[in-house]
């Protein structure tokens, strides 16, 4: 499939479930209040893709034992493991229960943030900037998403190219004529997959979409030459793949490094450290763009604010990504408008 053809097919899939989402914004699409009606015990972890949660009106003190819908990403990748410590944390210093749905992640996200069906989402900062103001993907061109309001900045999403040692592809422009995983369709994998390809001049290639998890089984079995993975190392897919093959990190350097960043400036420079994945033993040169929590303007401040407190005061109870998620380094790459409960506990 050629990069054209690709794009086309991009465009059908996300601009049909653009506009669904989009079409809510308005307000219908749930009250957006911040206080779902569950039982308030934690139980439910994860709803299968696809299927939403609609919060149901609730009490006025701020939400008493109220379950909130937070959106992640696939369950190979960060969002979903980081999602669910989040959701301890919350539960065990507020009323509130987490609803942690697993989802393709950045642009579905937008999606339900912006239909109100989600409380929280964790999205990527140059997806976050694109519906906000309505440009930079065809989904969201001239349907900018006004309610779509930031919490905070969490750490850097490495774009990771994975392939395995026996395909022989040690560059970018090696991936000329590949089939290559670029992530599921509409997500902010596929988005960043193909701005770097179109950027370093790879325009000729068959593209397949899929999750974190089901990219690595397809490598595995000579499904696929190449795999784009974006989320904090280490990827739990790909450490599974390194156990049980042996893999090799394409490096996005020199030249073509350059070439991306110039293309798109939510790129920064990254380094994927030796030993992060079983085999590769030498630092991976690549770029990044920034995990961050979103939400939308629906969510009342002292809900926000209480959960931004939860997380944020008791980050020594975190697991996942520990160095990076600090409260001075929150507004790092802050690329949207922040939310006036976040802006409080920030401000205070």
């Amino acid at each position: 499939m050629s990069y054209e053809e690709t794009r086309r097919r991009f465009l059908e899939v996300t601009g049909a479930a653009g506009v669904a989402a989009l079409a809510g914004c308005a307000g219908n699409g749930g009250n957006g209040d911040g206080d779902g009606s569950g039982d308030g015990d934690g139980a439910e972890t994860e709803t299968p893709a696809g299927d939403t949660e609609t919060p149901t009106e609730g009490g006025d003190d701020g939400g008493s034992g109220t379950r909130l819908s937070w959106h992640a990403g696939g369950t190979g990748g960060t969002y979903y493991p980081l999602s669910n410590e989040f959701k301890t944390v919350v539960e065990a210093n507020t009323d509130f229960s987490l609803n942690v749905q697993s989802t393709g992640a950045s642009v579905e996200n937008v999606g339900s943030l912006a239909n109100e069906s989600a409380d929280f989402a964790l999205i990527q900062n140059d997806i976050a900037y694109f519906a906000k103001n309505g440009t930079g993907i065809d989904t969201f061109e001239g349907n900018p998403i006004e309610n779509l309001q930031g919490v905070a900045t969490l750490y850097p999403e490495t774009i990771t190219v994975v392939t395995l040692a026996e395909n022989d592809i040690s560059s970018l422009s090696d991936l000329s004529g590949a089939t290559i995983n670029t992530g599921d369709l509409g997500s902010g994998t596929q988005v960043n997959a193909l701005q770097i390809l179109e950027a370093v001049g790879v325009t000729d290639f068959n593209e397949q979409n899929a999750g974190f998890s089901q990219a690595s089984e397809q490598l595995a079995n000579g499904d696929i030459d190449a795999a784009f993975v974006v989320g904090g190392w280490p990827v739990g897919a790909i450490e599974d793949l390194a156990n049980t093959n042996d893999v090799e990190i394409v490096p996005i350097e020199g030249e073509n490094r350059e070439a991306v960043k110039e293309a798109a400036s939510w790129f920064a420079d990254d380094t994927i450290p030796g030993g992060t994945y079983t085999g590769v033993d030498e630092d991976v040169e690549t770029v990044a763009v920034q995990a961050m929590i979103a939400t939308n303007a629906g969510v009342p401040a002292d809900t926000v604010e209480a959960v931004t407190a939860a997380i944020f005061d008791n980050l020594d109870d975190l697991s996942i990504k520990t160095d990076f998620i600090t409260v001075d380094s929150a507004q790092d790459g802050m690329s949207i408008e922040l939310h006036e409960g976040a802006a409080a506990y920030f401000d205070a």
